[in-house]
């Protein structure tokens, strides 16, 4: 199997071939050939040298969602533990072209157009490249035009309709474009996605790599994008209804092009366990779970889950960039675990995400229900112990220098009676003697795709090899589901929702309706919790005033001991010892949320404007 750290090796011989091609047989130092041109037929005469600079248009992935801050953190998943990274000029609405809030690599207007001139560059030397292969140059081709559609596509999420480039530009070119309507947008990336899958076709490629059904799916995805009410001209909020971010009519056939989109992946392709026809049992539905986050890559977890994902970022245990500053990819643990653990707490959940996990029965968590309240954290969606940890969770064998204060391997993220009147703070707490400072300010911590397994510590030298998801089987079916509910075939919408639900133990839909709307949304958020999903789905659906924009909500646990008993020493949780009151708090700490309408989309950047004068800014900036 290629992994990452073999592409970067592939690229790194390659750079030092061309190396070797531009000075071997140049005795004079003074030519003025322009080494590019060298370059550039070095490389479109050899299949590997082709090979890595399609590699190099990889590269603008970063480590998918696998960074210091996560996109979870200015949705209603999460709150970055570590003020001062400029996530509150967004949360707080105060983001504007020369004061732009944190944005990832992933998807910022320099680096997104950065990786669609490399694309633009292997789409156009490709088909002259001299190297005897057509099977290699229709394979690299597929990989550049999907590259270029999953750049745009992320492009058009962010910003709207973006001025669409096919080629790469010279000097002589003009450099003021304007930007393409929201419709040709899509249409773009549609039909790089269509050409990709044909010349994918048939073509058997390492898991990180583009593929025929990838192409399918990131086709799926856009499509449902453009039939949402966001993109409705009519339903779009004050100043979006434009042909920049909006349609004029036609939603339902949108929503058909959509449905049968997702259809023609789910007709290819399965996912793991959705063959089912009834939950399994807890304990398995737990099981199911982890293997799904891990992607089938832990030794803890169904390697067969590993069929789940259909698009990834793939890491390997010798590929450790971050040796010296470990800031995501491989040491996602490091960044996200409990302080106790000497770890950073980085992303932790917010209560709002947590209260979204249903109970076992399928019933809505309910802070007013008194035994809800008692014991929150009981019979719960196995979901939701796979992908947060808790006050009194079971996690790994602590460090040797936190054994004697947690010898039990419990998360401690309360404050615990001493028996003498004071509170011991729990080692996971901003209040623990361990590194106060990376404590979560949730009381929560992230699990999902924090690998289990013991005998990885997170620490700066052991390292995780769990792949990021930019898609996967689910994400297909909800898509699939979701135009089904739009087109009012609720039957198939509850028949293939069952499928994410059944294997994880939770059982059948029944609703109808808005109900089963609303069940669709709660379903979508908790299967896909934490997978860049939510800031976009909720900003498509137009709730974003009432879900991202929502307070930080935090929870707040405390054990007195029961009349007649004796605190643990070291402190354990047990609930035959204690009474534990959990008390929902608001959290300003760090930033006050709130949501501005424009914040329905980012705003172009002042450099990029002055460099730009045809360019249009989005509304409210």
């Amino acid at each position: 199997m290629r992994t990452i750290s073999k592409m970067k090796t592939v690229m790194a011989t390659s750079l030092v071939v061309v190396s070797i091609l531009f000075y071997a047989c140049n005795d004079d130092f003074l030519d003025t050939t322009p080494l590019d041109k060298i370059s550039s037929s070095a490389t479109w005469s050899d299949a590997t040298l082709s090979e890595a600079f399609v590699f190099s248009i990889y590269s603008y992935l970063g480590f998918g969602g696998f960074e210091e801050q996560m996109q979870a953190v200015i949705t209603d998943e999460a709150l970055f533990t570590h003020a001062g990274r400029n996530i509150n000029t967004f949360n707080e609405g105060s983001e504007s072209p020369s004061n732009l809030a944190w944005t990832s690599g992933t998807y910022s207007w320099r680096n997104m157009y950065s990786a669609i001139r490399q694309a633009n560059l292997a789409i156009s030397n490709l088909p002259e490249a001299t190297f005897d292969s057509q099977t290699m140059k229709d394979q690299l081709m597929g990989e550049a035009h999907f590259l270029r559609a999953y750049y745009y596509q992320q492009l058009m999420r962010f910003y709207g309709g973006v001025p669409l480039i096919d080629k790469p530009y010279t000097l002589e070119d003009e450099l003021s474009i304007a930007r393409n309507t929201f419709e040709e947008t899509v249409n773009f990336i549609v039909a790089d996605l269509d050409k990709a899958a044909s010349l994918l076709n048939g073509k058997s490629l390492a898991q990180g790599r583009a593929s025929k059904i990838a192409a399918m799916a990131l086709k799926s995805r856009v499509l449902l994008y453009a039939a949402s009410d966001l993109h409705e001209s009519s339903k779009a909020p004050s100043g979006y209804g434009t042909a920049l971010h909006a349609y004029s009519g036609g939603q339902q056939a949108r929503w058909q092009a959509a449905q049968q989109a997702a259809k023609a992946v789910l007709d290819m392709t399965s996912g793991y366990k959705t063959d089912l026809t009834a939950p399994v049992a807890y304990e398995e539905g737990k099981a199911n779970a982890l293997a799904i986050a891990m992607g089938g890559k832990s030794s803890v977890a169904d390697a067969a889950a590993a069929s789940e994902l259909i698009f990834m970022r793939t890491l390997s245990s010798d590929y450790k960039p971050e040796d010296n500053w470990p800031l995501g990819g491989t040491h996602f643990g490091v960044n996200n675990g409990p302080n106790g653990y000497h770890n950073w707490s980085g992303n932790p959940p917010i209560q709002q995400m947590v209260d979204d996990y249903e109970l076992m029965d399928g019933s809505k968590f309910d802070w007013t229900n008194a035994t809800h309240k008692a014991d929150p954290y009981a019979d719960r969606d196995p979901r939701l112990y796979v992908h947060v940890l808790y006050d009194g969770a079971k996690w790994k064998p602590r460090p040797s220098d936190v054994v004697s204060i947690d010898p039990y391997d419990e998360i401690q993220t309360g404050y615990y009676d001493d028996g003498s009147g004071g509170l011991i703070n729990g080692v996971d707490t901003r209040e623990s003697p361990i590194e106060n400072w990376n404590g979560s300010r949730t009381h929560y911590n992230l699990r999902k795709w924090i690998d289990p397994d013991p005998s990885i510590k997170e620490n700066l030298t052991s390292h995780q090899v769990i792949p990021w998801p930019f898609i996967r089987y689910a994400e297909v079916v909800l898509n699939y589901v979701e135009a089904s509910i739009n087109l009012g075939q609720e039957e198939e919408a509850r028949n293939w929702m069952n499928k994410t639900r059944f294997r994880v133990g939770m059982p059948a839909v029944t609703e109808t309706g808005g109900a089963l709307l609303a069940k669709y949304i709660n379903e979508r958020r908790v299967e896909l919790a934490f997978e860049e999903h939510r800031y976009h789905d909720a900003r498509r659906w137009l709730i974003a005033s009432e879900t991202l924009g929502r307070g930080v909500k935090v929870i707040n646990i405390t054990a007195k001991l029961k009349a007649g008993k004796s605190p643990h020493v070291p402190y354990r949780h047990d609930k035959a010892v204690y009474d534990y009151t959990y008390d929902v708090q608001g959290d300003t700490s760090i930033e006050n949320r709130t949501w501005k309408d424009k914040m329905y989309y980012r705003p172009i950047g002042r450099d990029e404007m002055n460099k730009n004068d045809l360019l249009v800014q989005n509304p409210g900036y």
